[in-house]
């Protein structure tokens, strides 16, 4: 063969692997196996950066998606308009309070009070106590900027290992709550999923927090973390995710409570997520419905590469059912499926 077509073949060579990293991305949208062969269908994971924790809130016709910090961004935001196809990230909180330090803020989620104000909790490393609070802020429009202008954390708990984990919920009756981890685990106690009444504007708490679940079973290990509540058909079912966050055994379980304040059962089927061949470590999830249908969002590694930041947990979208008022999943998943 000639060095002229050693070259010509070289170059197309370059220009077919150019053209696949293109079509690939950072979204699972664009993966050429799923929704070029049939724009009907998508396959996971939908987002394949390092993606942690995510939670998805609509406003409007679009989805938001929030997580913990990565790509030097405090608070990643993403958006779409079909739950598959996201943007490249943006930072919804640019600047910290003054009481908080850089680098370890995790599991932001927002909830939309009224047409021009949004409220965003995320959990942050608190200066003073040396432990992770929640801390709260405001924005007009739903990828921020948000703007934290309080003193000092919001919630602590620092005799208890700090606070993480913060989940708003507005109920049917339009009470609004927040969830919340105490991170026992950071010291070697337990870890228990709280919840408290907030106040109509979201900026306070109202009354005394209350203990719901702890740590119990065999496969959540030593702690239980990432909770949020879905109603659905009346029923209040707290999600939550269990076990190390960097080892194959973290999983996703749920659990009925009487009301946002227990008592709470946990299922006897948990966990409902978990390992399987595709994913690994799957959980910290959050929940939306679009036309009728549930949706699981969830954060998972590549099998065999957990803890690791390349790519690091990536971003899984689910279909969940309900049977007989059980939550029930087939996922992870791998394989083509119709979009939402």
């Amino acid at each position: 063969m000639s060095a002229g077509h050693t070259r010509l073949r070289g170059a197309a060579a370059v220009l077919a692997a150019a053209l696949l990293v293109a079509g690939c991305g950072e979204n699972g949208a664009n993966d050429p196996t799923s929704t070029r062969s049939d724009p009907s269908m998508f396959t996971n994971p939908v987002v394949r950066a390092d993606a942690p924790d995510p939670q998805v809130m609509r406003a409007g016709d679009t989805w938001w998606l929030f997580h913990t910090n990565s790509g030097g961004r405090n608070v990643p935001v993403r958006r779409s308009a079909d739950l598959v196809d996201w943007s490249e990230a943006e930072d919804a909180l640019p600047e910290l309070p003054d009481w908080a330090d850089p680098g370890k803020t995790w599991a932001p989620e927002a909830i939309q009070l009224a047409p021009d104000r949004f409220l965003l909790y995320y959990t942050v490393a608190g200066r003073d106590s040396g432990r992770q609070c929640v801390g709260r802020a405001v924005a007009s429009s739903p990828q921020g900027p948000y703007r934290d202008d309080s003193t000092e954390p919001f919630i602590c708990q620092a005799e208890l290992g700090g606070a993480i984990d913060a989940s708003p919920f507005r109920d049917t009756d339009g009470s609004l709550w927040l969830l919340w981890k105490n991170d026992g685990n950071a010291i070697g106690v337990d870890t228990w999923l709280w919840s408290q009444r907030l106040s109509d504007d979201g900026l306070k708490l109202v009354g005394e927090p209350t203990k719901l679940l702890k740590q119990t079973e065999p496969w959540e290990g030593a702690l239980i973390e990432g909770p949020f509540f879905h109603r659905h058909d009346g029923r209040l079912y707290l999600f939550f995710a269990a076990n190390a966050y960097d080892r194959a055994t973290y999983a996703e379980g749920y659990a009925v409570c009487e009301s946002p304040t227990g008592p709470c059962l946990k299922a006897a089927e948990n966990p409902i997520l978990k390992t399987n061949e595709v994913a690994s470590g799957p959980g910290h999830a959050s929940m939306v419905v679009k036309d009728g249908r549930t949706w699981l969002i969830y954060h998972a590694w590549p099998p065999g590469q957990e803890g690791s930041t390349d790519p690091g947990r990536q971003v899984w979208l689910d279909e969940l059912t309900w049977e007989d008022g059980k939550p029930a999943l087939n996922a992870p998943t791998a394989t083509p499926q119709p979009r939402p």
